[in-house]
């Protein structure tokens, strides 16, 4: 059993992570034309752009719009790289997107705001911060970190949204984009996935209601919105959905999952000390970062800075809270297995 598991894994580790996670229906029906619609403004600080694109939804068999997105990278340094739809086999297959250092193969798709089919241009890293291109990004005069570079881009009212097959992109990977493929990744962090099921549930982001041209095009993380309305339950104080946390203070408790009871008493005592570890670290980094906002907080600033202070606030509180989530899930996906039954003896 233990040889199975370690060759499943080095198949695993074996796939590039470009085609690692698509969606596990076969679509015959490509979907609609990415929209053309505004980027709403940057709500501070280390916020970066995910575009809109097209899910699909399997249970009413219909594409539905998810808004493009401003949230927080995982860690300093990492990009996003989009998902896209790919043709093969006689059917349309979506790749998911993920973070990393480098943006790598995204299809060929004009999402807009920088990501015109090939690499990122709308900002980069640069000691630890991220620096916006103000000819593409929608940023105000309260971030500091920004430069004018000129991107020749020419934007068209129909912009195919799907790689290969019928009337698709015919790009294929870049030497650089394959080589992207192969390093470090992270899944799309806990406001994407919550992110695009919000879209999924809603029945006017749907193709067949809203004919390829959604109300709600794209969505501040901030609950700002682009495009011809607010998406319901952005608004501060809609019900539903609250505004994103601001300072750690305002964060829910830690949450410790089920105690694991997979038979192996041993592994699963091991599993719970981690747990408890990972918990008390966790709590720690938490009370550590409250006090220095709390200290923060007692001095005497003007307006300007004080909104610079705020933005740095919610940054930092959402930054943690998002590797918090990412340490748990990983450590969770290391949890002990169960056994399996043992045949009975005759």
């Amino acid at each position: 059993m233990r040889f199975f598991r370690l060759l499943l894994a080095v198949l695993v580790l074996s796939v590039p992570a470009a085609s690692f996670a698509q969606v596990a229906v076969s679509v015959r029906v490509g979907p609609p034309a990415i929209p053309v619609y505004e980027q709403p403004l940057c709500p501070g600080d280390g916020y970066l752009w995910t575009p809109g694109y097209w899910g699909w939804d399997d249970g009413v068999s219909d594409y539905y719009w998810v808004p493009g997105l401003w949230v927080m990278a995982p860690e300093p340094g990492f990009l996003w790289t989009p998902g896209y739809w790919g043709w093969r086999e006689g059917g349309f297959f979506f790749n998911d997107g993920f973070w990393g250092p480098t943006v790598g193969f995204y299809g060929g798709i004009d999402y807009g705001f920088g990501y015109f089919g090939v690499g990122f241009g709308g900002g980069r890293w640069q000691d630890g911060h991220f620096f916006y291109n103000r000819d593409v990004m929608h940023v105000d005069v309260n971030i500091h970190n920004v430069y004018n570079e000129h991107i020749e881009h020419t934007t068209v009212e129909n912009r195919v949204s799907y790689n290969g097959g019928p009337n698709g992109t015919q790009a294929r990977p870049t030497a650089g984009e394959e080589a992207a493929a192969h390093e470090r990744h992270v899944a799309p962090v806990a406001a994407q996935t919550e992110h695009v099921q919000t879209a999924k549930a809603d029945p006017q982001a749907r193709a067949s209601v809203n004919h390829g041209r959604p109300a709600t095009a794209a969505v501040s993380g901030r609950g700002e919105a682009g495009g011809a309305a607010k998406e319901p339950g952005r608004e501060a104080g809609a019900a539903g959905e609250p505004r994103a946390a601001g300072h750690v203070s305002e964060l829910a408790p830690v949450t410790r999952p089920e105690p694991v009871n997979s038979g192996d008493a041993k592994a699963d005592k091991a599993y719970q000390k981690q747990q408890d570890k990972l918990i008390s670290q966790q709590n720690k980094e938490r009370e550590k970062l409250q006090k220095q906002q709390e200290k923060e907080h007692q001095k005497k600033l003007n307006d300007a800075d004080h909104q610079q202070m705020e933005q740095r606030h919610a940054q930092q509180t959402q930054q943690l809270q998002q590797r918090h989530q990412s340490e748990m899930q990983s450590l969770q996906q290391r949890a002990p297995q169960p056994r399996a039954a043992e045949p009975r003896r005759r």
